[in-house]
């Protein structure tokens, strides 16, 4: 459980610095950071394996660059379910999917998946 709460605080965490170091995103407050890295999970844990299922064919095809664009829709999708979390623009949301996705990859290396 301690572990959990670790990942989710760290995931907030990292969502308020993409915002500051990735211009057009926004997080108003550090409550909005919360809700918003439980939205992104879910989001990625509900709709991902859905898209991702449905667009591999085209994953395939461009060598796995297009996985870029799901996770780009995915960090939308969790933008625009939350208020007070503004993404402005394809740039800022690319950007900002990629370093966010980055950054809780480091994470889940942090805080770990696993009992020991």
């Amino acid at each position: 459980m301690l572990r959990f709460v670790l990942r989710w605080l760290l995931s907030a965490a990292a969502l308020l610095l993409v915002a500051r170091f990735v211009p057009g995103i926004t997080v108003d407050t550090y409550g909005v950071a919360l809700v918003s890295a439980v939205v992104l999970a879910l989001v990625n844990g509900v709709i991902g394996p859905v898209l991702r299922l449905f667009s591999f064919p085209i994953t395939l095809l461009t060598l796995g660059l297009f996985a870029l664009v799901i996770n780009a829709v995915l960090f939308g999708v969790g933008a625009w379910l939350i208020d007070g979390f503004e993404v402005d623009g394809p740039t800022a949301l690319f950007v900002g999917a990629i370093a966010y996705g980055v950054l809780t990859w480091l994470v889940q290396a942090v805080a770990g998946d696993k009992k020991k």
